[in-house]
Formats: C-alpha cells, sequence, structure tokens
C-alpha cells in the first residue's frame, strides 16, 4: 500500500480508499461485511469512503459499528459527505450542512469526521456562507479537512478566494471523477469528471494548485470490467450497466479498450488493473476510491497501484500515441 498526507489530518491516507455504499449494517449481513473491512484493513487500507446519503443513513451505523467494536478510531480515515440534492430541492446549505453532519456525527458515534465532502454543489447559491459554516465546524472539531465532491474548478477557486480574502479556511480537497475513459454524457445531473480532453483544464488547475484529489470511478462505470464490448451494448438492462453504456461505451474509449486489453496481455495483468493503472500513474495527488467487494479485488488494486507505467505508455493508452 502507498500513502500521503494532508495537512490536518494526522494519520496515513491510503492511496485506495475502500467505497462503503454497498454495507447494509443488517445483522445477517454484519459479520461478513466486517470480515472484509478486516482483511481490506490489514491489506493496509487506512480510508474509509461513506455518505450521508448512502442507504438513508446504514452505511453510517454499520461503518460506525465496525470502527468503534475494533477499537480503531485512531487508525482509520472516514470520509464523510454530506448536503446531497433530493428530489425536492438542492440541499447545498449551511442549514443542510450541518444538519447532516450532526446526523452523521450521531449514526457513527463518533467525535469528528476526518474528510468532510460537500456531495453536490449548488452553483446557484454564493460560496460565502458556505465556507463560513464548514468553518464553524472545523473550529468546533467536528470535521478536520473539508473539500468538495462534483464541485468545478471554477467554483472551488471563488469558495478559496472568498477564504483567502476572510482569513478563513479553504477547500483543501476535491473530488471529481476520473478514469482513462472520457465521459461522454453525464450519468447524472451535476457530475463533474477531468477525464478525457474536455478536463485538461481542470487537470492543469489541480496540478498547479497541487490539491489531493479524491478521484471516483476508476474503471469508468464499470467500462473497464472486460464486459462492455462493441457488439454486446443491447444486451445490458441493468440500471448501471445501462448508464455506463450511455456514459462511456462510444469508439473513441473502445479504442482506448483495446490498447489496455493489449497492454494487460503483455504485462500479464487484467483490464481493471491497467485501467487502474492509468490513474495512479497520473502526476496529480490522486487517491482512488473503489469499491471492492473482496479481498482478492483488493489485492488486485494494490498490485495495479505498484505497477509503474512510462509517459510513453499513459500517451499511448490515452490515443495520443
Amino acid at each position: 500500500m502507498k500513502y500521503g498526507k494532508i495537512n490536518g489530518i494526522d494519520k496515513p491516507i491510503s492511496r485506495l480508499v475502500q467505497g462503503t455504499v454497498s454495507m447494509e449494517g443488517s445483522p445477517e449481513a454484519e459479520a461478513a461485511e466486517f470480515a472484509f473491512l478486516d482483511s481490506v484493513l490489514e491489506l493496509g487500507c487506512t480510508t474509509f469512503d461513506t455518505a450521508h446519503v448512502y442507504g438513508s443513513g446504514k452505511n453510517e451505523r454499520a461503518v460506525g459499528k465496525w470502527v468503534n467494536s475494533r477499537g480503531i478510531r485512531d487508525k482509520v480515515v472516514i470520509i464523510g459527505k454530506g448536503a446531497h440534492h433530493n428530489q425536492d430541492r438542492k440541499r447545498v446549505t449551511p442549514f443542510d450542512i450541518s444538519a447532516d453532519i450532526h446526523d452523521s456525527l450521531a449514526r457513527f458515534g463518533f467525535d469528528y469526521i476526518d474528510l468532510y465532502l460537500l456531495h453536490r454543489d449548488n452553483p446557484a447559491v454564493p460560496v460565502g456562507p458556505i465556507i463560513d459554516v464548514l468553518n464553524e465546524h472545523l473550529d468546533a472539531g467536528r470535521i478536520k479537512v473539508f473539500g468538495g465532491s462534483n464541485w468545478s474548478t471554477e467554483r472551488l477557486e471563488e469558495a478559496n478566494n472568498y477564504a483567502k480574502k476572510n482569513g478563513l479556511v479553504p477547500f483543501t480537497v476535491s473530488s471529481p471523477n476520473f478514469s482513462l475513459a472520457e465521459q461522454f454524457k453525464e450519468p447524472w445531473a451535476g457530475c463533474i469528471s477531468i477525464s478525457g480532453n474536455q478536463g485538461e483544464a481542470a487537470r492543469e488547475y489541480y496540478l498547479k494548485e497541487k490539491m489531493p484529489l479524491f478521484t471516483w470511478s476508476s474503471l469508468a462505470g464499470g467500462f473497464f470490467s472486460g464486459r462492455f464490448n462493441r457488439d454486446n451494448l443491447a444486451s445490458f438492462t441493468e440500471y448501471f450497466d445501462v448508464l455506463c453504456v450511455e456514459s462511456y461505451c462510444y469508439e473513441e474509449n473502445f479504442e482506448r479498450l483495446d490498447r489496455v486489453k493489449k497492454m494487460a496481455k503483455e504485462k500479464g495483468l487484467s483490464i481493471p488493473q491497467i485501467a487502474m493503472a492509468y490513474v495512479m500513474n497520473q502526476a496529480l495527488d490522486i487517491y482512488a476510491l473503489v469499491g471492492c467487494r473482496t479481498t482478492e479485488e483488493f489485492k488486485q488494486n494494490i498490485d495495479a497501484m505498484s505497477l509503474e507505467l512510462s509517459q510513453a505508455e499513459l500517451d499511448w493508452l490515452n490515443l495520443k500515441a
């Protein structure tokens, strides 16, 4: 495992971040879920991704119970996310941010959240009150570091300029989508991707600012799972598979996939491992969120993270050579 450091968090942050969205926390599922998290922790994963919206609270309760039952709060980095929109309104407001933080702390049974991300943005509202309330929770010790998930670089810069002008702590991290595949259609409204040609300016911004990135969907919604081919797209009917077809299954990405397959064969690795290695070999300060379901799958991601790719290989995979 490789680790990074972010000011404000006094623990090593694993470069692979295990997602917990699928955790039920039910009596029937608890033993298997906890055993899996134990195994991932043993492999060196210190960082776990959660959200207020996942499972209507079940996710946070389950993660909190696991952490507290193992007595490992001082060893793990918990990512919490809040202020997600609902079907009635956009909830990026000081009230909703505060309510979600207090809800999450109660569900976890924690005194603080290591890294807090606003799960969505609402560009129609001013950034000032958002920065103000996040600093209030930071000063109170409820959160240690904060950032934005699916926030544009323009909005991040606007928020951080406000923070600087007013002597406040700015957004420290960002969590956009990033993978080898270009996102031709948003999987949902307000999704921010820094992949492909469309994301070049954002990647340059993050390089310049040296801002840590907690990138999600390294396999492009499953496009690099090996299941999607040019001639079988009509066969997919499951919701997330259809999203992948609509967002990523275009000829340019299939050309990338062809090259991934060729490199995987040459290096004796799998298609997902090459796709993950592409993400982890960027010059950006990346922590990749993964949704592994088995210990073996997590081990494969560790192997992929260890694979060093040259700039020429990265360019070739991305159709630039």
